[in-house]
């Protein structure tokens, strides 16, 4: 065994029903007093009530899926508008995107309360969507310095989206077992969170409004994603970031859709991986438990549904072709990602 693991600094304050009082603990360790606060518009009223005791300077509520460059650089104009020394988050992916596109330039710690099982905010990676393209990177500044998860928040996340985002937090597991730099520890947190998810989402359609399965999907979640920040972005997330730039699909749908087709790819040449997920998953095959899964939570499966245009498959063919991260366990061409989408876009079983 040979290998190097980096582990992310972060503090992480897990417990239902208590935001509001981690949040200011928090903020308080900051030393801050001009908080900015990032919040979609749907966010207003939970952010309102767990962030209002904080000196807030600014209330942010324009965010904008795949975080568009003009939407950030107007977050980043409020932020130096308002003098703010320290950025809160609260809402999905997309939020925590905008909070670290503003600390990607200004360098503000970020302080993430999530509402979804977008698993962005236990990641240093940022993304940013320009002209149809969208760009990631990676870089310490945007990591949050502390997360604080409180599954009671999550309780009135609809059905639909809570099954799409915690499938985009499986694939975080799925990609962190092959990324180009997986190691057995990402392997280990990667099963433990594809266990709980497995477990967790389908209690969360049984019963929405009860904690134990949202808190059993938000910890495997966290695991997933904390995996991913060290494996990287595989084959599935290149695929993804791909689509999401140039279609503009919505995020989480896109990942679930897309998932059962990188697995049935990827899984025959990845044996050690493969038997991995599928003992996460509970079943003899990874593919056979990721499809017992979907079909348990009725999940989206096909791009077409999702509103990416039939034509449109070749030319994402030749922009993933261009992205395929290294040590894929299998080698990719043209013919063979085209395969892919159009199985993916047509809803058709993996191959």
């Amino acid at each position: 065994m040979h290998f190097t693991h980096d582990t992310l600094a972060q503090r992480v304050r897990f417990a239902a029903g208590e935001a509001a009082t981690a949040l200011g603990e928090e903020v308080t360790a900051l030393g801050a007093s001009r908080v900015m606060v990032v919040a979609a518009a749907p966010e207003q009223e939970p952010a309102r009530r767990i962030a209002g005791g904080l000196p807030v300077a600014h209330w942010h509520h324009e965010v904008a899926m795949h975080v568009p460059v003009p939407v950030a650089e107007r977050a980043r104009a409020a932020a130096r508008e308002h003098e703010a020394d320290a950025l809160v988050c609260v809402g999905g992916g997309s939020t925590t995107g905008l909070a670290k596109a503003v600390a990607l330039t200004t360098g503000l710690p970020v302080v993430a309360v999530p509402t979804t099982y977008a698993g962005s905010e236990a990641t240093d990676v940022w993304g940013l969507t320009e002209d149809g393209r969208k760009t990631t990177g990676v870089d310490a500044r945007v990591l949050p310095r502390t997360i604080v998860y409180d599954a009671s928040l999550l309780t009135t996340l609809p059905v639909d989206l809570s099954v799409s985002s915690g499938l985009n937090a499986l694939a975080h597991g799925v990609d962190s077992m092959w990324a180009p730099r997986a190691d057995p520890v990402d392997r280990a947190l990667a099963a433990e969170g594809i266990g709980a998810l497995r477990t967790g989402l389908p209690q969360v359609v049984a019963d929405p409004e009860g904690l134990k399965g949202r808190e059993l999907t938000l910890y495997g979640a966290y695991l997933t994603a904390v995996a991913f920040a060290s494996a990287g972005s595989g084959l599935h997330h290149k695929i993804c970031h791909v689509l999401g730039g140039m279609f503009d699909l919505p995020h989480a749908q896109t990942h679930a859709v897309v998932l059962p087709h990188v697995l049935g790819f990827n899984a025959p040449s990845a044996p050690e991986a493969e038997l991995r997920i599928a003992a996460a998953l509970g079943e003899g095959t990874a593919l056979g438990g990721l499809a017992r899964l979907r079909s348990k939570v009725n999940a989206p499966d096909c791009l077409r549904d999702l509103g990416m245009p039939e034509e449109g498959i070749p030319a994402a063919a030749e922009a993933v072709l261009g992205a395929v991260p290294a040590g894929n366990p299998r080698p990719v061409t043209a013919d063979g990602l085209s395969a892919l989408l159009r199985a993916a876009w047509e809803g058709a079983d993996p191959r």
